[in-house]
């Protein structure tokens, strides 16, 4: 252990992390200003001019202190079973992120970090729900430190895995920007969120009849509309799906870059959503859900033939166009909107199908099933119906709802069996190997 602290094999972030870091305590005390304005207005009116650019200057250099001591105390290293990461001054505190257990690598480029030349690596580990990250790498070695992360959880000798390189990718899909402008005007949910962001305001400013108090009521609800709209254009931007030994990639963003990756064999559940404007054109988009990752996409918008094909890479053997849905059986108990659920059972997955304008197709493999569960309220049980409800292993739950009675009970003990028969013959969850 040298002077400094750093250990053997330690090595530390790239020289801008403390100008990120710096943020930290000027957001503190900008949200204390924020929180008690009048107390803030009258110490600042209790200053001299000479006095406030001195308290602000030492605010700059306190700041940049904490920055600086923060990154110059952080160390990684990545061993033969582990990524650990230590942390602190004070307060020591060190992760120890087994490699077996990594989820997936990700490398993110915010639009700042783009033009310093640097990356953020986050890792999604299974069994946690915060993620650990290295902010921030140099590009060039934040590539080569995910490789080598994946190698080693691979198997592959440290020396192998050091100089192994990213795993080549084959693109399977490029969304071009005017699909992707031209489905957010066609999506519904959108206009909503947009609408919501004029009507909003104006029905509090109305009901108060104060100016700021609809301003309040701006700001939040101008930030969901522009996630739904303008935000998802930048954040979609130029999304691209390749295929590699150690799963899908996902590359996508207009300001802020990210290098994501879909792991092979650790998706939970597949959304296929239609919203009733793209069905003309044959347009869908495909949502995942993977236990401990943060990805939630898999393409925002693609042809239902592209996008099967995409589901039959994550879900091997599952074909959605394949699929023959059974419909409800409630009339009465969901008047109209009955006719919007449907059920299906291959050997690979349990699918239901729920929705009349904006359809979705929820498939879950039998493998990922983690339990199965019959409810029957008094109405249900009025109309001879019942709801069989599927929950996997990313906390989520798939429920096929109206089905009768007597095939509820019968699809329970069925998809209990097609579950043992699924974990029994899956194959197992990993990353490339060395004979990859």
């Amino acid at each position: 252990m040298s002077g400094t602290g750093q250990g053997a094999g330690e090595r530390r972030l790239h020289p801008v992390t403390p100008l990120r870091r710096a943020w930290a305590p000027l957001a503190v005390l900008a949200g204390v200003f924020f929180q008690q304005p009048e107390r803030a207005r009258e110490w600042s009116d209790g200053l001299s001019s000479v006095l406030g650019l001195l308290a602000f200057a030492g605010v700059l250099v306190l700041a940049g202190l904490y920055g600086f001591l923060s990154w110059w105390f952080t160390y990684y290293a990545v061993t033969d079973a582990e990524l650990r990461i230590r942390t602190g001054l004070l307060f020591r505190r060190t992760a120890h992120i087994r490699l077996d257990r990594l989820q997936a690598v990700d490398v993110t480029r915010p639009l700042l970090a783009r033009v310093a030349g640097v990356a953020k690596l986050k890792l999604d580990v299974i069994g946690t729900e915060d993620k650990d990250e290295l902010a921030y790498l140099a590009e060039r070695d934040a590539q080569a430190l995910r490789a080598e992360l994946l190698a080693r959880a691979a198997g592959f000798a440290p020396e192998a895995a050091a100089g192994a390189g990213e795993a080549p990718a084959r693109e399977l899909l490029r969304v071009e920007p005017r699909q992707l402008a031209l489905s957010l005007l066609l999506n519904g949910a959108v206009w909503a969120a947009l609408a919501a962001g004029v009507a909003a305001p104006v029905a509090v400013w109305w009901f108060s009849q104060s100016v700021w108090v609809a301003l309040a009521t701006l700001v939040p609800v101008l930030g969901a509309a522009w996630s739904a709209s303008a935000g998802r254009f930048l954040n979609e931007y130029d999304w691209t799906v390749a295929e590699s030994p150690d799963g899908l990639r996902l590359d996508h963003g207009l300001l802020d870059r990210a290098h994501e990756t879909v792991p092979p064999g650790r998706v939970q559940t597949v959304r296929i959503v239609e919203p009733v404007l793209w069905r003309r054109r044959g347009w869908v988009r495909v949502e995942l859900a993977v236990a401990g990752s943060s990805n939630e996409v898999l393409v925002p918008v693609a042809s239902r033939g592209a996008a099967a094909l995409l589901v039959g890479r994550v879900l091997p053997g599952a074909d959605p166009d394949a699929l023959a849905f059974s419909p409800a059986a409630g009339r009465w108990v969901v008047p109209v909107w009955w006719r919007g659920y449907g059920l299906a059972v291959s050997p690979e997955v349990f699918a239901v199908r729920r929705g009349l304008l904006c359809r979705r197709t929820e498939l879950v493999p039998h493998a990922k099933v983690q339990s199965i569960r019959l409810t029957q309220g008094p109405w249900s049980r009025a109309n001879g119906v019942a709801d069989v409800h599927v929950d996997t292993g990313a906390n989520k739950t798939v429920t096929a709802r109206l089905r009768p009675a007597a095939s509820a009970a019968a699809l329970l003990w069925a998809q209990a069996a097609h579950s043992r028969t699924g974990r029994a013959t899956a194959p197992p969850d990993r990353w490339l190997t060395p004979s990859d």
